[in-house]
This record gives C-alpha cells, structure tokens and sequence, in this order.
C-alpha cells in the first residue's frame, strides 16, 4: 500500500518555471533492436528539438519491444551506466532540453525480473529523477494475454519534481487506471504519462483516461505511446497526445512514428485553477 511517507519529491534550483514552453510528446513503434531504437529515437528528438521543444517525452519501452516478455532481462541496465542510460544523457545534453525516457529496464534485486523505470535528464544531461513503474499490468481478454509481474519489480515510491516548467510528475502507462497515485503527487502543473497501451484497452479506454487525469488535476498531461505493429506481431494503440489543464486535446498523432508538439502556458493554467478551485475543493472524509 502507498502512504505519503513513499513520495519522492525532488526540488532543484532551476525550478523558476517560464509563462510558455513548447513540448514534446514522441511516438515510436519500437523492436526488438536497442541500437535501432535508439537510432529512431534520436531521430525523433532532433526533429522535436528543431520544432523548439524544451522538454521531450519518450514512450514506454522506446529501447526495447522483444520478441517476448523476458527479452528486456538480457538489456537491462545497473543505475547510472549503460547504452541506453548513456544515450538519454548524451541526448538531453547535446540538445540542450529535459529529455524523459519513457521506460528504461533497470536491474531490481530479483533475478528475473527488472524495474520499469522512466528516467528524467535536465539540459546538462544529468538525471534528475527516476520512477519505478508502480501498478503492473494484467489483462486476459481474447487473444491478448498479459502479466507484467512476470518480469517486473514493482515500484513502491511516487515521484514529483520540480523544473523549469513547473512540477512534474511521473507516471507510466496502467497508472492512468488509478487515480490516488496522481493525487499523492499534491499539486503538479504537468503530468508525465509514456505508455503501450493495447490496442484493445488503448481503443475503449485510453483517450478517456489521459483527458480524466489532465482535468481532476487541471494539469498539463503529456503521453507519448507506442503505436503500431511490432516486429513480435504485437500491437499497440499509438494515438499520442498532449491534452491542457480543461481536458481539450491541444495536439495528437494516431499511428506511426511522429513527434506531437504542444505549448504550455502557466497563466492559462492558473485562469483555470482560479476560475474552477477544484483543487482547493476537495473534500474526503474530514468535511
């Protein structure tokens, strides 16, 4: 069980957030390959950081879609070292932008299994946060067969932090289905969400879950997804998209690979906040 004595909240001294900012949500459909994908993914982050984007956002498994679910086991990677950990660094610094990987599989204490991690880099390409990916995935439905407890370690912490473009938090793909852990971040202005959704949940649910989360907290809601069909004969719902503080969807790519750009503008949020307190209104048991 999450208690507030699990949230990480990291501040930094460049947390003096501008008005306006452009960002970037990137969609990929990646493989088995982790030299190709970091090669698309690079790719993908220049094209965003020429467009203007001071913060990129990377989908779940951007390195790494395996022809099977233990695949990830054999890249993973010891904390601060690795090809994958090296390109987010190198990437954000050479770009001179906060660059989040979506998911990185990071070594746990269990042999086979990893954490699912998403990794935040500042412009000088040093990491400013970590997430460990904290509700694992189940789905029986069909054709579609899933248990990421399989081969994940679960994560026990909630993490926000503070940047240059206001406070952050962190979350990765089957966290949208629970909305306590984005209240247990306290008052973020943007919410990070990489995700692989299935194609089948992705269709029924995943629209309405971004545009849920981004209105309760009246938060700027990034979620860049994996989108298409992979090498594995996997499927994913793609339909990445940054939606505002109302819930309107400023931006959205719906399949393949592709950059989904977006400005976020803090005055407009606060108006938003100002006119409609719903923050300030909450009201649980001690009302």
């Amino acid at each position: 069980m999450l208690t507030d004595t699990n949230v990480e909240l990291a501040t930094f001294p460049s947390a003096c957030a501008d008005s306006k900012v452009r960002v970037a949500a990137v969609q990929m459909a990646s493989g088995p390959s982790v030299t190709a994908n970091l090669e698309e993914a690079f790719r993908l982050i220049e094209e965003a950081a020429a467009k203007g984007a001071q913060l990129v956002v990377l989908p779940e498994y951007f390195c790494i879609m395996g022809m099977k679910d233990t695949d990830k086991l054999a890249v993973r990677e010891n904390p601060g070292e690795g090809e994958i950990q090296n390109f987010l660094s190198e990437t954000a610094k050479r770009f001179g932008i906060w660059l989040a990987g979506g998911s990185v599989p990071l070594v746990s204490p269990l042999s086979d299994k990893v954490y699912n991690s998403c990794l935040v880099y500042d412009e000088h390409g040093q990491q400013v946060a970590r997430y460990d990916k904290i509700h694992l995935f189940g789905l029986s439905l069909g054709n579609e067969n899933f248990a990421e407890k399989r081969t994940i370690d679960a994560g026990n912490r909630v993490v926000a932090i503070d940047s240059p473009f206001g406070r952050m938090g962190l979350s990765i793909c089957y966290d949208l289905r629970f909305p306590e852990l984005y209240r247990m971040m306290g008052k973020v202005d943007i919410i990070l969400a990489p995700a692989a959704f299935t194609a089948i949940t992705g269709k029924a649910h995943w629209e309405t879950l971004i545009r849920a989360r981004a209105i309760e907290n009246q938060a700027y809601l990034i979620a860049p997804a994996q989108g298409g069909f992979h090498v594995s004969g996997r499927e994913t719902n793609g339909d990445s998209m940054i939606v505002d503080p109302w819930g309107v969807i400023i931006d959205r790519l719906p399949r393949g690979a592709g950059v989904v750009l977006a400005e976020i503008d803090r005055v407009y949020q606060s108006s938003v906040r100002a006119s409609l307190p719903a923050l300030e209104h909450r009201c649980l048991l001690a009302c």
